[in-house]
């Protein structure tokens, strides 16, 4: 810990990977964090530069990963392996959620943890220039956390997924749904055989985090499990607090639910879009947004289905669509109530917007809960099953397995969402508005100790 002297504004670095669903909600934190009375740097690779501009915080380069999404994944520049992992994943999802999980594990050591001394190096040298007095690191970056441990330097953890991300139990394996949604129950043996392969990943990561740290820093504690590495004093939750998630262990550590990390007010996104949605309104009465993430909406089968169903099932209804690379191969599709785009404002459409499709992402989901909009969630991989599972207990959302998916069953859940409210909506809407990015930014600050001294 830093000597102490004379009471100042603490200083915070937030670290974010290059994937625009993380730096996006991190940026909305470390802006949270400014207006506490921090001085905040957001440190990621330099195309988040204009997040740290929207949050009014100062930038600083540095690239933790060699894989990056900066908001359309197949068109972000990255190596050949980085895209032949993408492709591959996306062919995975075709044939279920088992294949898409399994695929991830396969992939999991070149995407998480690629180059652990490289990043050891650059926070080190970030900690000379910067002289923080804490870090908030993304749970998902993983040779952040490490280089953190092994540097013996402050950090707070920031889940940026389903709170189980951060295992609690020998039994919560990183990449193993903790509960399924109703329509997708795989066999006992596919999930044992995923479950198989999660075990030798956390063994794998595990006996990696140990041989950097005997390399770099021989006298600094090995971590007992890796995936389970996280703050020993503050983990931060962009999700809601249900009631029946696992419980955390007694060790005094604060784990903090916020609920959500979208800001109070969306900007306007310009003129276009705001004409877009006055013309669809006025000719008709439901407005639709279907957007799968950064990554899957390359699905454009599952992108076409869903413009099909609403089309056939809600004829009242207009459909704006985020089509990410895959927006020319749909463009057949545009017409008067339909609108095909690569990217959509979607936090400022979900203001506008009568129910969403999305595929269970942390960020969509928490956002429509925010804004009290009904879903559809088509999951496909990582933990949208479990946030899937997790919307449906909470009366928040339906859901259907995007494998299985026809046209007519995906216009009818659409129109059921727009006929009958989830019942759990106007209850969870009030619960996570209580929250939110300033609410995580008080209490996180609290939990790290606030205002610090001089040095």
């Amino acid at each position: 810990m830093r000597s102490l002297r004379h009471a100042r504004r603490p200083r915070i670095a937030v670290v974010s990977p290059p994937f625009l669903s993380h730096a996006q909600p991190l940026s909305v934190l470390a802006g949270a964090l400014a207006r506490c009375g921090a001085d905040v740097y957001f440190v990621s690779a330099p195309s988040f530069a204009p997040l740290a501009r929207s949050a009014d915080v100062e930038f600083v380069s540095l690239t933790v990963t060699p894989n990056a999404n900066t908001g359309i994944a197949q068109r972000t520049r990255q190596g050949a392996r980085e895209t032949e992992r993408l492709e591959e994943f996306l062919r995975s999802t075709r044939d279920g959620a088992i294949a898409a999980l399994l695929t991830q594990a396969r992939h999991r050591g070149e995407d998480m943890l690629s180059d652990p001394a490289g990043v050891l190096a650059g926070i080190r040298t970030l900690d000379a220039r910067l002289s923080p007095d804490w870090y908030v690191v993304d749970q998902l970056s993983y040779p952040v956390t490490l280089a953190l441990h092994c540097l013996g330097l402050r950090y707070a953890t920031f889940c940026p997924g389903h709170p189980t991300y951060v295992p609690q139990t020998a039994d919560t394996l990183f990449g193993v749904p903790y509960a399924w949604p109703r329509a997708i129950q795989p066999a006992p043996g596919r999930v044992a055989e995923l479950r198989r392969a999660a075990r030798a990943n956390d063994a794998a990561f595990t006996e990696r985090f140990a041989e950097v740290v005997r390399t770099h820093t021989p006298t600094v504690r090995t971590p007992v499990r890796a995936f389970a590495l996280a703050s020993r004093q503050a983990v931060l939750f962009n999700y809601p607090r249900f009631e029946w998630l696992p419980e955390h262990p007694r060790n005094g550590t604060r784990f903090l639910y916020g609920g959500h990390c979208a800001p109070a007010a969306e900007p306007s996104p310009g003129e276009a879009w705001e004409g877009l949605v006055h013309r669809l309104r006025e000719t008709h009465s439901r407005l639709v947004l279907v957007a799968l993430g950064t990554f899957l909406s390359a699905r454009d089968d599952v992108l076409a289905k869903l413009v099909r169903g609403v089309l056939l099932e809600v004829p009242e209804a207009a459909v704006v669509v985020a089509a990410g690379e895959r927006a020319a191969a749909l463009a057949h599709l545009s017409a008067p109530n339909v609108h095909i785009a690569d990217v959509v404002p979607q936090r400022w459409l979900l203001g506008r917007a009568d129910a969403m499709v999305h595929h269970g992402g942390n960020n969509s989901f928490t956002e429509c809960v925010a804004s009290g909009t009904p879903a559809l969630i088509l999951p496909f991989s990582s933990d949208q099953f479990s946030i899937a599972h997790d919307a449906e207990r909470a009366e928040l959302a339906v859901c259907l397995d995007p494998s299985r998916l026809g046209p007519r069953m995906a216009g009818s859940a659409v129109r059921q969402l727009l006929t009958d409210l989830p019942a759990g909506l106007s209850r969870w809407t009030r619960e996570v508005g209580r929250r939110g990015p300033d609410w995580m930014a008080s209490r996180l600050m609290r939990a790290m100790g606030g205002i610090v001294e001089d040095h």
